[in-house]
């Protein structure tokens, strides 16, 4: 191909520059009478074109990259925002409500281990299952303030000494070893059943009968067939090679039940308990996807970060699909795991996105 004319530096050109070029090379074409030498323009304007062609693409390829993180950017500072700013009620609710509470020795140690600190992920799932069924927001506030007393709880006990022993929590001293043991235990005791004060309470306006309902579902949720079993198998399962169905099992009982209290109250609220089945499993689902999260934090992340101890899974010989998959294969189950989770959630469209965003939340959080 004849390249008379055409700069020794053309593969380093801007697409401006090529494009100038370009258009210099039509000008000499349409006035152009020799057929030979036009010819030769049109040999030059064909490698040019490739080469704006391959520019093109690759300035796109780069625009839309940036494009796609920069709009992950914003979602995750909206899920953020969103994410404090029900944190922000939801704290407001359980201190309004532990005022109204008899004044007792264990009000100080319960508010601790509740307030503040805490992501309230699981109130930010109820408000967007509520979006898809439109429930009431003050509603979506008061049932997220129960379910934020029982994981309180429950993580008061997983710190004892007897559990999983752990010093630090959201940053601060356990609440063990703020107050000691035993008043750990009843505080963490207290926080267990207000929760049920909180949904059979009067002034939570809805129906009796979703009351009965709501308050059987996180009974079950929370007792020897959730989070109490669950922490159970984990510490049975501690420096034993267990399968990856049985670790799955015991996650989903540990983590996953609650969480699918989270997905399922909104539904029962509703009453279209048709839909209950489907978002019981889309909850089990997150609840494993959030405990994949934290494992993964605990292999890499560090304590200041995770306000926790980090590490401790290996040393304590924990079972999780981390230590039996490896970081990469466990990433990619994760993955897998989130696109099973959006696509039983392609039939609610729009009204789904505000979950899908809190789920890419929680898989890419580092604490």
């Amino acid at each position: 191909m004849n390249e008379k004319n055409l700069p020794d530096d053309i593969n380093s050109k801007t697409l401006n520059e090529l494009t100038e070029i370009a258009n210099k090379i039509i000008h000499n074409l349409e006035n152009q009478k020799n057929l030979e030498e036009s010819l030769d323009e049109y040999q030059k304007l064909i490698r040019l074109n490739n080469l704006i062609e391959k520019k093109f693409q690759k300035s796109a390829k780069e625009i839309s990259d940036i494009t796609k993180l920069k709009i992950q950017e914003i979602s995750t500072k909206n899920v953020k925002k969103k994410i404090n700013n029900i944190a922000k009620d939801t704290n407001k609710f359980l201190v309004k409500y532990l005022k109204n509470q008899k004044r007792t020795d264990l009000i100080k140690p319960m508010s601790y281990g509740l307030l503040p600190g805490g992501k309230k992920i699981r109130s930010k799932i109820i408000y967007d299952i509520g979006q898809i069924f439109n429930i009431n927001y003050q509603t979506i506030i008061a049932i997220g303030s129960a379910v934020e007393c029982i994981h309180a709880y429950s993580l008061i006990h997983d710190d004892l000494p007897c559990m999983d022993d752990d010093d630090l929590r959201r940053g601060k001293p356990s609440t063990h070893k703020k107050f000691g043991e035993s008043t750990a235990v009843l505080a963490g005791n207290s926080l267990l059943t207000l929760a049920f004060e909180i949904l059979s309470d009067k002034k939570l306006k809805i129906d009796n009968q979703k009351k009965i309902f709501l308050v059987n579902y996180l009974s079950k949720s929370s007792g020897h067939e959730g989070i109490a079993g669950g922490q159970f198998s984990d510490l049975s399962f501690e420096k034993q090679k267990k399968s990856a169905k049985k670790i799955i099992e015991m996650q989903i009982k540990k983590t996953g039940k609650l969480f699918s209290f989270c997905t399922v109250a909104p539904v029962i609220v509703s009453g279209k308990l048709k839909e209950i089945k489907k978002f019981e499993k889309i909850g089990e689902q997150i609840g494993l996807l959030f405990q994949i999260a934290d494992d993964l934090i605990d292999y890499k992340g560090t304590s200041f970060a995770a306000g926790k101890k980090t590490q401790k899974d290996k040393i304590k010989g924990k079972a999780t699909l981390l230590n039996l998959f490896g970081y990469q294969n466990t990433v990619q189950y994760a993955i897998n795991l989130k696109e099973e989770i959006f696509d039983a959630l392609k039939k609610y469209d729009k009204k789904s996105q505000s979950l899908k965003n809190t789920i890419n939340f929680i898989l890419k959080r580092n604490k």
